[in-house]
């Protein structure tokens, strides 16, 4: 939990506070951009919450926290209502778990609600709040880890909701050697008639994105930059080929959606001719 003693210079005076123990994964400033901000390599409260949804979106960011990082000086009586949040309705049946877990660098992960049975994406921290939520909502079918780094608690999930764990075989390892379906190759993998697995070897050798209806989950593969401000492939976290990235991402560019969903950057919702767009940006920036 986030202490006083180590509260951060930077912010602002007031009951929401971000304590030097932040390791800038970007969390709480897209859950909360209107509290919290960059400080260089740290996030800060430049702003107290006034409105209700305001500070509603704080907590979220507070409990989302992986490093329990943020705090407040008064104990949040509406604490209970924040945990009721989650996950949060992104759009349709889509929905962000929050809870990001310090193992992946708090990675995001998503839910989908599914009558055919529902998908855990990459694993949140197995907070007991957010575990009654997805019991409440049907529990897991299927828990889809896009690479090796986002898998934080998923044997906590296996073992509580009998989910079958999905994961390529070229990034198995010692923590996730029995995960129950293994996929291997290049080629897309038909799931379900609404979800398509697609390889796409460049961040790590097994990293695959999840194609559901019109939303792409991509993990570390895609995701918006409000810096460059288009679409982006991470080339300073690229850990087994940028050239084989940029393959992928070219393989990628053929397939149509309008939401990429990612565990690390920000998220992006475009119609599908701004999204070809920006696809074909992001591939002119990689080549270039």
């Amino acid at each position: 939990m986030a202490h006083l003693t180590q509260r951060h210079p930077e912010n602002i005076q007031g009951d929401f506070y971000v304590d030097r123990t932040c390791i800038d994964c970007d969390t709480c400033r897209w859950m909360a951009p209107e509290v919290f901000h960059d400080t260089g390599d740290q996030s800060t409260v430049y702003r107290q919450p006034t409105q209700a949804t305001d500070r509603l979106h704080a907590i979220q960011a507070l409990l989302s926290c992986p490093t329990a990082s943020i705090g407040t000086v008064e104990k949040p009586r509406d604490i209970k209502l924040a945990q009721a949040s989650f996950p949060i309705l992104i759009a349709e049946n889509v929905y962000h778990c929050g809870y990001h877990a310090e193992a992946s660098f708090g990675a995001a992960s998503y839910f989908i609600l599914r009558e055919e049975g529902n998908i855990l994406v990459d694993s949140p921290r197995f907070a007991p709040p957010l575990v009654k939520r997805l019991e409440e909502l049907g529990g897991i079918r299927y828990l889809y880890l896009t690479h090796r780094d986002d898998v934080a608690d998923h044997e906590k999930f296996r073992q509580h909701f009998g989910c079958d764990r999905i994961l390529h075989i070229d990034d198995i390892g010692s923590g996730t050697r029995h995960v129950e379906i293994q996929l291997s190759g290049v080629d897309p993998v038909q799931l379900a008639a609404d979800l398509l697995i697609i390889p796409v070897p460049g961040h790590t050798k097994g990293h695959t994105v999840l194609l559901y209806n019109t939303f792409l989950f991509t993990g570390d593969h895609l995701a918006w930059s409000d810096e460059l401000q288009h679409l982006q492939a991470f080339r300073n976290a690229c850990w087994y080929s940028w050239k084989e990235l940029g393959k992928s991402m070219h393989k990628l560019a053929n397939y149509s959606f309008e939401w990429v969903l990612p565990g690390h950057g920000r998220r992006y919702h475009a119609d599908r001719g701004i999204m070809q767009q920006q696809m074909q940006q992001c591939l002119t920036w990689m080549d270039t």
